[in-house]
């Protein structure tokens, strides 16, 4: 197994720059492994392959305005910084992220301060500075990857002190993934309707941006669960797979929630005989990592549809997992143990989600049906078109 398996010929124009509008009206490539036949249907259909009893399982983690541009003091140079995780190890108090910074090269010295100004990017000079960022140290492993101290700057309109969620606020941006260049709608369509108020996540899960409330209310309508876990999307969602072998690429962690509540349905779905549905990758990784092969199996045992002979598969269970780090890597030859189906996206090219829809089906069912996409015009990557993997 190499990288360039997971490679393909991805046509410029198939990368969506826009949200479609309504989000459920997007296409829907179905993906059947039993046979590796594919359907071409609209999201609104996903309804025809759910089934009373199903559960939908989706990530509610939101994004926050982790893009901040901002100027090297003393130098004037344009320095750009992401957000990526809070690390409480270094700063208990919250004030040093890791992050990805450019340019990288001008950005090496531990004492470099970043200042950003209200409005971010397209703040004039004139702008109050309202958060600096301080260079401590580089992150070992991650090219661009910085700790990053930062303290707000001034006060609000009101002359209380300047918190420093609030100076993130004033100066940051919600992140687009980099190959979506000319959007400039509602930051809005890059979140999920389900999202919850608090921020998180460096990158949206973007297999749930396709879901409205009336599509969600008719799901529910027709005796389908839907229950939520949370992920943050990291610092891989932005790395493709830069190692010719692909077992040599480290995954770096994020931070993952599986409450009681979605165990107890996840235990109840499965005696029933039904399928429990991931929507989107983030929230297969969630309850797979949830997986724990030293528990004690359940009655009947868990086990994920397609993969019941697989190396230990049912000696083990799903359980509750609360503030938890994952860095579940899963490629052709993992088992699944939780999840039965999944929506998803069309991935980007050598990247980690391209081998984990690889594990799910085969790879050669996956390569097929992405070159049927192509033919068929689809749009793909963030805002791209959906696929339903059965």
């Amino acid at each position: 197994m190499r990288t360039d398996d997971f490679d393909y010929p991805l046509p410029d124009e198939l990368i969506a720059q826009a949200p479609a509008e309504p989000r459920d009206s997007c296409r829907l490539l179905v993906l059947h492994r039993a046979d590796g036949s594919v359907e071409h249907r609209r999201f609104t259909d996903v309804l025809d392959y759910l089934e009373p009893g199903d559960l939908l399982v989706a990530n509610r983690t939101r994004v926050m305005p982790a893009r901040l541009v901002g100027r090297k003091r003393g130098t004037g140079g344009v320095c750009e910084t992401l957000l990526l995780k809070r690390r409480e190890d270094v700063d208990p108090l919250g004030g040093v992220w890791e992050c990805l910074v450019n340019p990288g090269k001008r950005l090496r010295q531990p004492g470099i301060v970043i200042e950003y100004r209200a409005g971010g990017a397209h703040a004039p000079e004139s702008a109050p500075v309202v958060l600096t960022g301080e260079i401590l140290d580089f992150v070992e492993g991650s090219k661009g990857g910085r700790l990053v101290r930062f303290s707000p700057a001034g006060t609000n309109a009101d002359g209380s002190p300047r918190t420093l969620d609030e100076a993130i606020h004033a100066a940051g941006h919600v992140p687009l993934p980099p190959y979506i260049t000319s959007y400039e709608g509602d930051p809005e369509k890059y979140q999920t309707v389900y999202a919850m108020r608090e921020e998180h996540s460096a990158a949206a899960p973007t297999a749930g941006l396709h879901f409205t409330p009336e599509l969600i209310e008719r799901i529910r309508e027709k005796g389908v669960g839907w229950e939520t876990v949370e992920l943050e999307v990291g610092i891989d969602t932005f790395r493709l797979v830069t190692e010719d072998d692909p077992t040599q690429h480290v995954m770096h962690t994020e931070r993952y929630h599986v409450s009681q509540r979605v165990v107890d349905v996840v235990h109840a779905t499965k005696a029933a005989g039904h399928r429990v549905i991931a929507v989107g990758t983030t929230s297969v990784r969630s309850l797979e990592s949830a997986w724990e092969a030293g528990a004690t199996p359940s009655d009947p045992p868990v086990t994920a549809r397609r993969f019941e002979g697989a190396p230990g598969a049912g000696a083990g269970d799903v359980v509750v997992r609360e503030d938890a780090t994952t860095n579940l890597y899963l490629m052709p030859g993992s088992t699944f143990h939780v999840v039965d189906a999944m929506i998803t996206n069309f991935h980007v090219p050598r990247s980690t989600l391209m081998m984990l829809v690889s594990a799910f089906a085969t790879r050669e069912q996956i390569m097929a049906a992405y070159q049927a996409a192509i033919d068929e015009r689809y749009r793909f990557l963030s805002f791209g078109d959906a696929m339903l993997i059965e």
